[in-house]
């Protein structure tokens, strides 16, 4: 029988998008389903702020009645204003080891890209650069993180098959925490923080609270840091106030406040940031995508009863104004001694662009490996 492509048109089938990864996925080791819940409110335009500025349409691929592919199409229009560009993105794509498939995804996406009077399609992307992106193609064998995308080594195969080619790469590394066996130069960022403290007046500062980090807007300021830094980087588009809510109301519960650092001026202006959580990957595993009637235990288990010995690095990000000055010294020198306080042993690095060499080179005094790469494919639409 023919693939069938269908337009997701209501709820039920909306869920029915969600679910197909978990299906797809349900005997892997290294995938790391998304909470059901979490998703249902990235799709729909009425929870998620990005649809100020962003459009999508959803699609299911069908077999005989039976779901084997899913897609979305997105449209970021920020980022095609910020960066004059006519460029649609697909994203969120799973389909079963079948050519015929994931031919049939990819044509929806080019004729939806098409009719949105789109010139590329690039992917897999999401609405902004705080959702998964980039396909897996390298280290098929390593354990995914909650903000990253796991799948299966013929994805990139496939849309290689179908004329897709490399726009850019993201690598991840294993950083390790210093310690017997990982030895590293982390007495140089102590070193070059004090130095660094001193010359730029700078301090490091810590929450006892989430009201803390919130009161006069002060989360706020620090994503205007996460703006500039990132306003260069590929496909980024400047992240609004309802948006920090948003990931705020949706991280903020799960962080561990030790694991966040603020280097600011002596005026209390922030310059950098830093942020980390406990993996919950397993946990997550676990939940099976699903809070109820278990979900909610194994989560709270991972935060406070039994932690990974893992770091996820959600965010790093320091003023243009203040990078190559040795800023990042200050987060690692404050955050190293807590790793090692915590029992970590590990960290697992933000994919980090294969551009972006300021950002690699902060490791290089750390045990650390290249352990994934990822890829945003694209290809030019014709009219």
């Amino acid at each position: 029988m023919s693939v069938e492509i269908t337009k997701v048109q209501n709820r039920a089938e909306l869920k029915q998008f969600i679910r197909f990864n978990y299906e797809l996925y349900k005997d892997n080791a290294f995938s790391v389903p998304d909470l059901l819940e979490d998703m249902l409110d990235t799709y729909n335009p009425k929870k998620n702020p990005a649809f100020e500025f962003c459009e999508a349409e959803y699609f299911l691929a069908r077999r005989d009645g039976k779901i084997v592919g899913r897609v979305a199409c997105i449209i970021n229009h920020k980022a095609n204003r910020t960066w004059n560009e006519q460029t649609a993105r697909f994203g969120w794509i799973d389909f079963i080891d079948d050519l015929e498939v994931s031919g049939a995804l990819l044509r929806q996406a080019e004729d939806w890209a098409r009719e949105h009077r789109c010139t590329k399609l690039v992917g897999p992307l999401g609405f902004t650069d705080l959702d998964a992106e980039g396909m897996l193609i390298d280290g098929f064998d390593q354990l995914s993180t909650m903000s990253t995308i796991y799948n299966f080594p013929y994805y990139p195969q496939h849309l290689e098959h179908y004329g897709y080619t490399h726009e850019i790469d993201w690598v991840e590394r294993k950083i390790f925490v210093p310690e017997d066996g990982h030895e590293a130069d982390q007495a140089k960022y102590f070193r070059v923080a004090e130095i660094v403290r001193q010359r730029l007046n700078l301090r490091v500062r810590k929450f006892k609270s989430v009201k803390e980090i919130r009161e006069g807007g002060y989360l706020y300021r620090v994503f205007d840091v996460v703006n500039k830094a990132y306003a260069p980087l590929f496909g980024f588009s400047e992240i609004n106030r309802a948006q920090v809510d948003k990931y705020a109301d949706q991280y903020l519960q799960f962080l561990d406040l030790r694991l966040l650092t603020v280097v600011e001026t002596a005026e209390g202006e922030p310059v950098a940031m830093g942020v980390g959580m406990g993996s919950l990957a397993h946990a997550l595993q676990k939940a099976k995508g699903k809070l109820f009637p278990f979900g909610w235990w194994h989560l709270l288990k991972a935060i406070y009863l039994k932690r990974s010995k893992i770091i996820d690095l959600l965010l790093v990000a320091v003023l243009p104004e203040y990078q190559s000055k040795g800023v990042n010294a200050m987060l690692f020198a404050d955050i190293i001694p807590i790793a090692k306080e915590m029992g970590f042993k590990w960290a697992e690095s933000h994919p980090q662009l294969e551009t972006n060499n300021k950002s690699q080179d902060q490791w290089k005094h750390l045990d650390q490996v290249v352990h994934k790469r990822r890829r945003c494919y694209q290809k030019p639409i014709e009219a």
